[in-house]
């Protein structure tokens, strides 16, 4: 792509989107708030030129006391972990908390596509994870437990949010699985005294569902 390429297309995106945004003068970087369902915060849309790249921040309007780093880090690396799209960062040294999601585009074109799923995948991760933030910061809740609580809400907020359709499928595949059906030749009468081998109890299954947009997320 050619000199300022990127940044021209983000310009064009975010005006077409009817964004309020603000230019940072002297840097190819665009500036703008936004409010989610959980909390507001300013976002960062950068063009790195040289590199071919489109970096969108997040940043919450909090800076994490010392004495609650140890944790908020542990909130954001269970969090991170497993994260498909994207990663929350935090500057240990003033608390700085974000979210990052970024493409690399060499040799192609920035199109609106690309570039509305860098910056409405890094919205909606931030607006999930936000009050989970919020009970680190100012809760005497552990990390795990901030992050069930998250978890937890967000699969409600789903489900209500669900039509009639979209539910009946949800629990469908909540309660079936094609790939475990069971014929009567896999059932062997002479093995009862082998049934406890297959109980369960509470602690074979996790306390709250995967994260990381394993479901879609709305932000209406």
């Amino acid at each position: 792509m050619g000199e300022q390429q990127i940044f021209n297309a983000l310009v064009e995106f975010f005006e077409e989107d009817e964004w309020d945004f603000q230019w940072m003068e002297g840097m190819s970087v665009l500036v703008m708030g936004f409010s989610g369902k959980n909390g507001k915060w300013q976002c960062y849309a950068q063009a790195r030129e040289s590199q071919q790249q489109f970096i969108f921040y997040s940043v919450l309007p909090i800076n994490v006391p010392e004495n609650k780093r140890v944790s908020m880090s542990e909130f954001l690396t269970r969090v991170n972990y497993g994260m498909i799209m994207g990663n929350f960062e935090m500057d240990i040294d003033d608390g700085e908390i974000r979210y990052k999601t970024s493409i690399d585009v060499e040799g192609s074109d920035l199109t609106p596509p690309l570039i509305r799923q860098v910056v409405y995948a890094n919205l909606i991760i931030t607006d999930r994870y936000h009050n989970g933030v919020m009970r680190v910061l100012y809760s005497d809740d552990t990390p795990l437990q901030a992050l069930e609580l998250v978890e937890r809400e967000a699969l409600e907020q789903d489900i209500e949010e669900m039509d009639e359709e979209e539910f009946t499928g949800f629990m469908d595949s909540m309660l079936s699985d094609d790939d475990d059906d069971i014929d009567d030749d896999d059932i062997d009468d002479d093995d009862d005294d082998d049934d406890d081998d297959f109980e369960l109890d509470d602690d074979d299954f996790p306390a709250y569902p995967p994260p990381n947009g394993n479901s879609p997320y709305s932000l209406n």
